[in-house]
């Protein structure tokens, strides 16, 4: 194992199914994520094991930036994700969130690394020059493909006065900002932790 591998930051399946076991997405993040942040049991470990081992789930923080235009018109930034060094499992897939892995580094000098980690990735994929306010909506556990099988993402919003963002990253291709009823229409296209949270946060209504 080379001396360079990314450690990043899992917590034991059996330290979920304790709390409960879940699949989709669960909106009682409070139940879940303080506990599991408090358990005693997450540790960083090296992810190429990590990628290819159930029993472990790694936590990503998975950042929504919701802005409404003047009409009063609700809007996500989405982007497509390109190849790069990111998952490339999910290359060419449309997406609704931002956000990436916790790193060992994200714990130095005594951070806390989760929420560390959290706006890390988000500097580092995008530039944010909006203020904003924000939430933590829930979690995300997709076990029907092997990309899901090892994630647990936790959902946070970031409700924008402005649509001041753009992607820092070509990994980040055809970034911009677009209408709710839009994204519904093209949910095919977008990635499953996408259409997760789109359904759960922002149902279709008719």
């Amino acid at each position: 194992m080379p001396e360079t591998e990314e450690h990043i930051l899992v917590v034991p399946e059996t330290v979920i199914h304790e709390i409960g076991a879940f699949e989709g997405f669960q909106p009682n993040v409070d139940r879940y994520l303080s506990p599991i942040l408090s358990s005693g049991e997450l540790s960083f470990e090296p992810r190429s094991q990590m990628e290819t081992d159930p029993s472990f789930k790694q936590l990503i923080p998975y950042v929504l930036l919701q802005w409404t235009n003047d009409a009063g018109e609700v809007n996500l930034f989405a982007y497509t994700r390109g190849g790069g060094s990111g998952e490339s499992r999910l290359h060419a897939k449309r997406s609704i969130g931002i956000g990436g892995h916790i790193s060992r580094e994200d714990a130095a000098d005594g951070a806390d690394p989760y929420s560390t980690g959290m706006h890390r990735e988000l500097e580092e994929e995008v530039q944010l020059s909006s203020s904003y306010t924000e939430t933590r909506e829930g979690l995300i556990y997709d076990p029907s493909n092997e990309v899901g099988q090892v994630h647990l993402g936790v959902v946070h919003r970031f409700i924008l006065e402005s649509p001041d963002v753009s992607s820092n990253e070509a990994d980040l291709a055809e970034g911009g900002f677009v209408g709710i009823d839009e994204l519904h229409r093209d949910i095919e296209r977008l990635e499953t932790w996408s259409q997760l949270a789109l359904q759960a946060l922002f149902p279709q209504t008719r």
